[in-house]
């Protein structure tokens, strides 16, 4: 038996006016879901346990069945693992988002405008992390460069107690209020405003701006978090499993419980990634002897962080016929029994862009079996099938056919 996740990170959403009050689930074409949710068990589950915050660290964690109240120690931690930073007890680390914020002489009376920064590239970015590194380390501060935006502060014998809060949750919003505060905070702002003199008129940046493109003029800081300790996949569930992700949080989480973890040509994290070819690297790893294939896509999230309904919809429908519907065809052709697991992380609505905690549709497909299953997949008629489960580390036993009671 072969088990395949699809994970469309931020697929589901709330309805929304201009497409006669339907989701972007609803109104986009996706006839292998659909086809595949009428005779599928499809419902809800909700990912993220009341009191934590609905980021895709905690709701991915409890969706390969980890329940987050028991590993999570922070998201930063995870994505440090990824970029291949040995980590010490003591350690605190940090992910350093760079951004683009507007102009004004006062950083706390900056706006928030972009916490992409215009989704730079891997090489300016590693350009400017450099830049930034011979000039703000010393011997408690480390940065090291991720992919896009997405890089790491790694603090020596951090302190903890610092708040900080997600750039995507205020994207177009004065930072006043959202900047680092609380126990040990001010060294973190002093480094961003730092952060901020140094980088508006680097070269990198100043070619942006002629270009017409947002300048990454800051690192936003948050996501602190301590070493995580998680269980082996292979140990945990018995099963062989390969990760397959462009970001360095979902291959942080597949290299710390020991799956392979394999680069994906053309691999973005938007919508401008190469889905086809993660679905072939996907049968590819199948084929060399794994059991498990967990198919991480950031592309409708990205879309939902910037309130881009076109690509959103665009993003879900090239999932359904580039991974889920390539998967689903050559597997039939190999005629070794499998399941089929699609589903979102959380929503991240459009009229919001940013993330939350609702409960998230899932359709769970077995090859050779039926069942009553949906007329279509999207939030309103998993919500009709009455099947909802309020665990989401249940949704992995299920999907593996452990019994529940089987820790």
């Amino acid at each position: 038996m072969k088990y395949v996740v699809i994970l469309g990170d931020g697929m589901a959403d709330y309805p929304i006016p201009s497409l006669g009050g339907k989701t972007p689930l609803e109104a986009a074409r996706k006839p292998v879901a659909d086809s595949l949710a009428r005779v599928s068990e499809v419902g809800l589950v909700k990912t993220v346990p009341d009191g934590m915050k609905p980021g895709s660290d905690v709701a991915n964690l409890s969706v390969l069945g980890y329940d987050p109240a028991v590993y999570y120690t922070g998201r930063s931690p995870l994505e440090a693992a990824s970029i291949g930073i040995a980590l010490k007890e003591s350690d605190l680390t940090l992910r350093a988002n760079l951004v683009t914020l507007s102009d004004e002489a006062d950083y706390a009376q900056k706006t928030m405008l972009d916490y992409s920064a215009g989704e730079i590239s891997t090489e300016e970015a590693k350009e400017l992390v450099s830049f930034l590194s011979d000039k703000l380390e010393n011997e408690a501060f480390s940065l090291y460069a991720g992919v896009s935006y997405r890089h790491c502060l790694v603090v020596e014998n951090g302190k903890d107690g610092a708040e900080f809060t997600p750039p995507h949750d205020i994207s177009g919003k004065k930072v006043t209020s959202f900047l680092p505060k609380g126990e040990n905070a001010a060294a973190f702002l002093a480094l961003m405003e730092r952060s901020y003199r140094l980088l508006k008129d680097h070269p990198v940046n100043l070619a942006r701006k002629a270009a017409g493109k947002n300048p990454a003029n800051s690192l936003w800081l948050w996501g602190a978090g301590r070493k995580p300790k998680l269980d082996s996949f292979a140990g945990k569930f018995g099963k062989k499993g390969t990760m397959i992700s462009a970001v360095d949080l979902l291959k942080g989480i597949g290299k710390l419980t020991g799956m392979d973890v394999p680069d994906v040509k053309g691999a973005t994290g938007n919508y401008h990634t190469n889905f086809g070819e993660k679905a072939r690297i996907a049968l590819q790893s199948l084929d060399s002897g794994a059991d498990f294939c967990y198919i991480h896509i950031e592309a409708a999230d990205e879309c939902g962080h910037q309130g881009d309904l076109e690509h959103k919809i665009w993003s879900i429908e090239q999932i359904d016929e580039k991974v889920l519907g390539t998967l689903k065809r050559e597997l039939d052709k190999r005629g070794e029994a499998y399941s089929l697991l699609f589903l979102p992380d959380h929503p991240t609505p459009i009229s919001v862009k940013t993330h939350v905690s609702d409960p998230v549709p899932y359709l769970l497909y077995r090859s050779g079996k039926t069942g009553a299953g949906a007329a279509s997949y999207c939030e309103k008629a998993a919500k009709n099938t009455g099947v909802f489960l309020p665990r989401g580390p249940e949704l992995m036993k299920r999907f593996l056919e452990i019994p529940q009671d089987k820790d």
